[in-house]
């Protein structure tokens, strides 16, 4: 793996797809992202917590793909929570304005049991 990867691995829970994220997210890898993220919402579940605890780098092109993600589900009667954003994560978030939109929680159980 380079150092501009990010790596997705999706978990079916009983009422939600547990999503773990790892690596940098920027506009190389973006498109790859928002992809794997569209493939679970288009078919699967509309309930995502995304584990974003290994996200060492998010750039504006990974809020999109969140922002555009949480509306997708929203369109279709389900949510996106975020569990343990590492702390850069967590700064950006905070610096776009981001994290009143999105519910976070500081571990996966907390944020899968939210649903």
């Amino acid at each position: 793996m380079s150092d501009t990867a990010v790596n997705v691995s999706v978990e079916s829970m009983k009422r939600v797809e547990l999503v773990t994220v790892s690596g940098r997210i920027d506009s190389s890898n973006a498109a790859e992202f928002e992809g794997s993220l569209k493939e679970l919402t288009e078919t699967v579940r509309h309930n995502l917590v995304l584990n974003l605890s290994g996200v060492s780098y998010m750039s504006s092109a990974g809020l999109r793909t969140l922002v555009s993600t949480l509306k997708d589900c929203k369109k279709r009667s389900g949510d996106v929570r975020l569990a343990a954003p590492s702390e850069r994560v967590a700064e950006v978030l905070s610096l776009a304005g981001l994290d009143s939109l999105f519910k976070v929680y500081e571990d996966n159980t907390a944020a899968v049991g939210s649903f």
